[in-house]
């Protein structure tokens, strides 16, 4: 093979190697730098099929992955965030976003030129091997020096995009020996059949599992101008192919219409090919445009094929989305009688794991779900301290408490599960201040079991509070579910505003347990209350005022966290000179403490 050795295939292995790990660190950086916001905007954004389209296509090219956009809406299906219908157009959006790295591998094929004027020092400057050493010495720069998070991983981006285009290099400059070898004009001869193209595409690209390194093999196959249109364009096909099996095994062991997704992922590109095949060969053999086809194909002609392709597939069976559906049932069918179960905990997937800013936002779900049943729990159980005896609501209660304890755990598993990756700052106080509020949400779900059990203590015995009693409980259960609102309220709207509401009635909360406290002393020293409504009354009082104490360890999380202040530091200081905070306590002071004696 003339020039060509074993040292070749070495250093086209090697190639291959540097531009996949370049491709993931670029892809990682990309994802982290997204925050899974826009991930997250699926959700909002799928019901209109020509959203979700676009949307698909702008997330692909922004973390240049196809392969992490299919395993996303795997795992929304899968925790039944999105419908499957709605992740058809999203899955053609991906397949058109992914051709943007092709265009971006076209940077490799410019012709330096000759000479040495400013036309041709420039058509130098913007090849990949002149500006990639540049590209990341920036990149480590920055990861060495920057302190914030989001510029490190901008640096990343920047080295992996250096990295992704030397292993393109390399591959290209390790195949330029082959350009006039018998043996390699013979292989490059069998692929003037289709079929043996697109098998060739689709097998390497489930190998590797990226389509992106299968383009870029390609078109470092096609230096030496032996390769045409009508060898590369079934390749193409294939790959498409291949990069489903990402699709394929993401699906493994989740329910029926998660793994609908993979197929539909599937049929898309198989029957697109199907289609587009038989059309090309028709008019290549009937038509001029064979002449074309014969024609040696570059890395533009490569990138454009890939996009025309993938568009062409969108235009064509994009209107039958439904029909793709109705044929993903057909290939996974449901068992008779069977009802597949969604659970409560289904959002957090470990699918989202591969993209951490998903599976932040996806976790924050699910503890703004805990927290809305904590507070369901909570309100439940302060109305019955002073309404009529009811079991239903009180076993309600204590189901909603087990309930709120799987809560605290599979969540907290999830969150140590995350940390574990590389993920941004913004994300990272998020984690953080999930960690802090579940705890208190399970904390508070307690305190609700622990109200009902006095409800049931009074019950048994036949016993119940005075008339005075119970309008002092009101007014204190009252200040205390105001409490309750706001912070909750601020956890799951992220409202700082709102969070610094609950520390000046906090501090009336506890003034108020005191205030009743002593007289309920008064009470007893005058016999007009016993002994055991005294002991059952007390353990009320101090649930009620825990309560509020978690609340205000809520509202501190959010504060401590956001504003990056001293907690401890904090409240000392505003207790002492924050006028807002004073003129706060003395409104809720006035309103609760007027109630008292009405």
């Amino acid at each position: 093979m003339g020039d060509f050795s074993i040292f070749n295939i070495f250093t086209m292995l090697g190639g291959l190697a540097f531009f996949l790990y370049g491709m993931n660190v670029m892809s990682t950086g990309l994802e982290k730098l997204a925050g899974g916001k826009m991930e997250v905007a699926l959700k909002k954004m799928t019901s209109n099929p020509f959203m979700a389209l676009i949307l698909g296509t702008v997330i692909t090219v922004a973390i240049q992955s196809s392969s992490a956009m299919t395993v996303m809406t795997v795992g929304f299906v899968n925790s039944g965030i999105m419908a499957l219908f709605d992740t058809v157009a999203v899955s053609f959006g991906a397949n058109i976003g992914t051709t943007f790295t092709a265009w971006l591998l076209c940077l490799n094929g410019i012709d330096g030129g000759e000479g040495s004027g400013i036309g041709s020092f420039f058509m130098k400057l913007i090849k990949p091997e002149s500006f990639s050493p540049l590209i990341a010495l920036v990149g480590i720069i920055m990861i060495m020096t920057c302190k914030k998070a989001k510029k490190k991983d901008i640096g990343r981006i920047l080295v992996g995009f250096a990295v992704l285009m030397t292993g393109m290099d390399l591959m290209k400059t390790s195949i330029d020996p082959l350009a006039n070898s018998p043996e390699f004009q013979n292989i490059l001869t069998a692929f003037e059949n289709p079929i043996l193209g697109v098998l060739v595409g689709a097998v390497f690209t489930g190998i590797i599992q990226s389509s992106a390194g299968s383009v870029a093999i390609l078109m470092a196959f096609s230096v030496g101008g032996t390769l045409t249109y009508e060898m590369a364009l079934p390749i193409i096909m294939g790959l498409n192919i291949g990069t489903c099996i990402t699709a394929v095994i993401s699906s493994i062991g989740v329910n029926k219409d998660a793994k609908r997704v993979a197929v539909i992922h599937v049929l898309i590109n198989t029957v697109g090919t199907l289609i587009l095949l038989p059309v090309t060969l028709l008019l290549q053999n009937f038509t001029g445009f064979g002449e074309f086809m014969a024609q040696p194909v570059g890395f533009i002609g490569i990138a454009a094929m890939h996009t025309v392709f993938n568009v062409l597939v969108t235009a064509i069976l994009m209107p039958f989305s439904k029909q793709l559906v109705k044929i993903s049932h057909i290939l996974v069918r449901d068992k008779k009688g069977e009802a597949e179960k969604s659970s409560v905990f289904s959002a957090l997937d470990p699918r989202f794991l591969a993209t951490p800013g998903v599976a932040v936002e996806a976790c924050r779900g699910v503890a703004v779900e805990m927290a809305v049943e904590t507070r369901k729990a909570i309100s439940e159980a302060l109305a019955l301290l002073t309404a009529p005896y009811n079991e239903e609501t009180i076993n309600g209660v204590i189901k909603s408490e087990d309930l709120i304890d799987k809560y605290e755990d599979k969540i907290n598993s999830y969150l140590i599960k995350i940390s574990k990756s590389s993920i941004t700052g913004k994300d990272s106080r998020t984690v953080s201040k999930m960690m802090h509020c579940v705890g208190n949400f399970e904390r508070i779900s307690d305190h609700a079991v622990n109200l009902i059990e006095s409800v049931q203590e009074m019950h048994e015995k036949g016993i119940a509070f005075s008339a005075e009693c119970i309008n002092e409980i009101v007014v204190i259960s009252d200040a205390v579910s105001e409490n309750i609102d706001s912070a909750f309220n601020a956890y799951i709207d992220d409202d700082l505003a709102i969070a610094h509401k609950v520390e000046p009635l906090e501090e009336v909360v506890d003034n108020l347990s005191t205030e009743l406290k002593n007289r309920h002393i008064r009470r007893l020293q005058n016999d007009e209350c016993t002994v055991e409504l005294g002991y059952i009354f007390q353990d009320v009082l101090t649930n009620l005022e825990r309560i509020s104490d978690h609340c205000s360890n809520i509202a501190g999380c959010l504060i401590e966290t956001d504003e990056k202040t001293n907690i401890h530091a904090y409240l000392s200081d505003i207790k002492k000179n924050d006028e807002t905070f004073r003129e706060e306590y003395v409104m809720y002071s006035e309103q609760y403490f007027a109630r008292l004696d009405d």
